[in-house]
Formats: C-alpha cells, sequence, structure tokens
C-alpha cells in the first residue's frame, strides 16, 4: 500500500516548502511530538474539510455508509475535474475530492445546522460565510474562502475526534474513518487522511496559483495508540502536480519509519 500511495519517484518532504507546518501529536496525552515551522498561520483547508463534513454528514444521516448515497452529477455542478462529471457515493467523493459532493452535503444541512457544526468543531476561524457579498459561504467557505484554520486548529479538531469527543453520534466516528483508510503498514500502522490545495487569493479577487498551499492531515493507529498529524507546504510547483497530493506522496514515504521513533 505504501509503494501505491507515495511510489518510488515520491519528492523529499524538505524540497517541497517554501512555507510549511509539521505537526505531530499523541492523540492521548496531547504531548506534542514534532512541531515545526508556522504552524500558527490560518490559510485554506481546502479539501481536508471534507474530513469535518463527512462527520457532518453521517451524523446529521444523510451519509448512511460508504456506498449510500449515489448522487448524481449535473451539469452546473463544478467539473474542473474529470472524475468529478460521473455519479458519485461517499467513497468516490473522497477518493477523487469533489467539491460538488461535499456541497450536496452541506447543502442538506442548511446555513445554520451548518454554521453550528463548525462552531461545535471549533474549526479554525469558524467563518463560514463564503465571498464578500456572494452569499455563497454554505457551498465554497472552504474553498480559497472565508473559512480559514492553521496548523494548530487543525491538530486539536483531528485530537478532539481521535478521542471522539466531538459533540456527535457514536458510529458517526467509525463511519467517517472508512473514507480516510489510506494505507495499512507492515510495521502495524495504519493510516487514515485526506489531503487539501488551495490557493492565497490576490487583491484582485483572483488565486494565485503560482503559490499554492498543500495540506496532508489525518491519524495513525496502532494497537491503543493514536498520533494525530498535519503537515502544510506553500510551493510554487504547481506544473508538477497537485500540491496537496504531492505532499501526501512525500510524508508517505517517510511516516511509517518515523512513527516508530515517536
Amino acid at each position: 500500500m505504501q509503494s501505491a500511495l507515495a511510489g518510488n519517484v515520491a519528492p523529499d518532504l524538505e524540497a517541497l516548502a517554501t512555507i510549511r507546518c509539521t505537526q505531530l501529536m499523541d492523540a492521548a496525552s496531547g504531548r506534542v511530538l514534532q512541531r515545526e515551522g508556522q504552524c500558527e498561520a490560518r490559510v485554506t483547508p481546502a479539501s481536508t474539510f471534507n474530513i469535518a463534513v463527512s462527520l457532518m454528514g453521517y451524523d446529521s444521516g444523510f451519509l448512511r455508509d460508504a456506498h449510500t448515497p449515489v448522487l448524481p452529477f449535473k451539469e452546473g455542478y463544478p467539473d474542473w475535474v474529470p472524475e468529478w462529471r460521473q455519479d458519485l457515493d461517499p467513497t468516490g467523493w473522497i477518493k477523487y475530492s469533489s467539491v460538488w459532493y461535499a456541497q450536496q452535503v452541506t447543502r442538506q444541512l442548511g446555513a445554520a445546522r451548518f454554521q453550528r457544526y463548525v462552531q461545535d468543531f471549533g474549526y479554525g476561524n469558524r467563518d463560514v460565510a463564503g465571498d464578500p457579498g456572494a452569499d455563497n459561504g454554505l457551498g465554497y467557505a472552504w474553498i480559497n474562502s472565508s473559512l480559514k484554520i492553521s496548523g494548530d486548529e487543525q491538530i486539536a479538531f483531528l485530537r478532539r475526534l481521535a478521542r471522539r469527543e466531538l459533540p456527535l453520534q457514536p458510529q458517526t466516528y467509525e463511519m467517517s474513518a472508512r473514507l480516510f483508510k489510506l494505507a495499512s503498514f507492515a510495521n502495524g500502522w495504519e493510516v487514515y487522511g485526506k489531503t487539501g490545495t488551495g490557493y492565497p487569493v490576490k487583491a484582485d479577487g483572483k488565486e494565485d496559483k503560482t503559490r499554492a498551499y498543500g495540506w496532508f492531515v489525518g491519524w495513525a493507529a496502532k494497537g491503543s495508540r493514536t498520533i494525530v498529524f498535519t503537515y502544510l507546504v506553500q510551493d510554487q510547483k504547481e506544473e508538477e502536480g497537485a500540491a496537496g497530493p504531492r505532499l501526501r506522496a512525500a510524508v508517505l514515504n517517510q511516516l511509517p519509519a518515523q512513527l516508530e521513533t515517536l
């Protein structure tokens, strides 16, 4: 599984970043195992927010299992990724990071309930207003828009998730986790996580795609121990592929051995 995700040509983590946060924490004790970089800096969560959306969807009952509901793709939905132009279930949503599927979940919740979940999760700056004057927060707040989160805040959210301290129905945690499992390594660690790729917004309102943010956040479990992690980089290599998946490849190339030392 490691080689399938990371590959033999995974980039070196040190070479990716001009801006970086790396943080790992023991979920049970809250002990910081590693913290480097600008982990207090808030940026868009991009598709890492799908972890939160999945929790909302399962807790509310709109999402029912890994393959239900299947939602139809419709003309007019975000479709800049070819794999989004098809009907998707929850597994396909996370596999392809489909923006439109996440939007259907949040729109089913409605603005008030969506805001309440974000507030209850203590998620970043909790601002789901969206773009100024656009009234689009329910579908776009987490996409280079009003909702921002730091590495420190990602870790705090993930620790509450790992400890099942969020105000959610008990079955929500297991159902959501199934969507995010990435690897079972030979040394016994199982890794769950989500990437995200976003951009700063320039003064003219356009995205600055020369300085992409790449996120990889999640948790690793072995026996009774869980370690939550968050990685953020900002780089200038968009021509080499999306920043989030490249970061994931770099992290997974080193993570199994690193976990054994923590």
